[in-house]
């Protein structure tokens, strides 16, 4: 098999998992607070990491890409988690994968600022065109909706979109799982006081869903995943194997459905498709 092959294989297999981290965080939230659930599962991927680092005699990044790490940390490891765990107290994790179909375009949209490059105008037509139609579906579709929760989901995919266009550009130096690694270790001190400083009051009521829940999240979602997901854009190319996450609302409706019962409305499906195809014209003319 090719490397782009590969690339390609390996990058589905990293949206497939990641399609998974917002039913699992779902899950998570009904037995821990959103403040614990994000710095637990960081420490414990963080530790993973770390081990697989010291295992593997990796080399420490040089302070030229410790604030490129920084923005990693900030935008996968502490924002997206933290969001979009406060926004699915208040959201379905079903409404909120509608949001995840504008991660793609948050990523080449800081792929443009972080490299400047110049797309052409039809690429903000269709970004134009598929921010509109999340924007509509939130403000028409009262049942199970939220402006607190659309909103951090928002503020969510803006980060985690940051935090993959950093990602990819510093992993051409350090390799893919590497970045995901350090960065994780870079955010330990502080989400290990985080987690301490918020450790349930009695873990009696914490049912054995929310424990499965916070399992995938901290070693799926926020390492296992991304091992694949930028070992893929290392071997295939960012911009082609990045336009897999357009199948990550699908996968994650999907599961969504058949994992929490959760009512998954056609609007809301049409939404989603109205959407990956904005997206995937972007990209197409970035």
């Amino acid at each position: 098999m090719s490397f782009a092959g590969k690339g390609w294989g390996s990058g589905l297999l990293g949206v497939v998992i990641f399609s998974g981290s917002l039913p699992a965080t779902r899950v998570a939230v009904a037995g821990f607070s959103p403040l614990f659930l994000t710095s637990a599962r960081a420490v414990i991927a963080a530790l993973l990491g770390g081990v697989f680092l010291l295992l593997l005699r990796q080399k420490v990044p040089g302070r030229v890409d410790l604030f490129s790490l920084f923005v990693v940390a900030l935008g996968v490891v502490v924002g997206f988690p933290l969001l979009t765990a406060l926004s699915l107290q208040h959201i379905t994790a079903a409404r909120s994968i509608v949001f995840i179909g504008l991660l793609p375009l948050a990523t080449a949209i800081f792929g443009v600022l972080r490299g400047g490059e110049r797309p052409k105008p039809a690429f903000w037509l269709f970004s134009v065109l598929g921010s509109a139609t999340v924007a509509g579906f939130a403000l028409l579709h009262s049942e199970g909706s939220s402006l607190t929760g659309d909103l951090l989901m928002v503020a969510a995919v803006l980060l985690c979109g940051l935090g993959y266009a950093e990602g990819a550009t510093l992993s051409r130096r350090l390799g893919g799982w590497q970045v995901i690694s350090w960065a994780l270790l870079l955010s330990l001190p502080a989400m290990a006081l985080v987690a301490l400083l918020y450790l349930p009051t009695t873990w009696n009521g914490i049912g054995t869903p929310a424990w499965l829940g916070l399992g995938y999240v901290s070693v799926f979602s926020m390492l296992v995943g991304f091992v694949f997901w930028y070992r893929g854009l290392a071997l295939g190319g960012i911009a082609g194997v990045g336009q897999l996450q357009l199948l990550q609302p699908f996968l994650g409706l999907l599961l969504a459905g058949l994992l929490l019962q959760e009512p998954v409305a056609w609007s809301m499906i049409a939404a989603t498709g109205v959407v990956v195809l904005s997206v995937a014209g972007a990209k197409r003319f970035a």
